[in-house]
């Protein structure tokens, strides 16, 4: 089973909280595809170990859309209901120097634990 990182958003992810995730990679997913979330899956230190959060993952759905296509309603999805899709877009857009318009994938999934 794939392991994906969920560093930026652990504590959503132990609280339930995360029920869409949208990463810049990740196209081979489909529905039904079981994914193990992990703290921290690349870049460790020697001496530091993989980290499960919780149980598996069960992909629901993907699809591809622009960041601008997101709507307020998704961030609550995505564990921040306290934030605006502006909000949101310019977090990730500031944390992975992207733009707006970049394509990403958009995963929904469901907790198997």
């Amino acid at each position: 089973m794939r392991k994906m990182s969920f560093g930026m958003t652990t504590g959503q992810i132990r609280a339930g909280a995360k029920r869409v995730t949208r990463r810049f990679g990740w196209w081979f997913l489909k529905p039904n595809d079981m994914v193990q979330p992990v703290v921290k899956g690349m870049g460790l230190k020697k001496g530091e170990k993989v980290q499960p959060i919780r149980g598996p993952l069960r992909i629901v759905s993907v699809r591809s859309e622009r960041l601008y296509e997101m709507t307020d309603s998704e961030c609550a999805l995505e564990g921040f209901p306290d934030m605006t899709a502006q909000e949101f877009v310019d977090m990730l857009c500031d944390h992975y120097g992207c733009s707006s318009d970049r394509v990403v994938n958009r995963i929904e999934f469901e907790y198997t634990d």
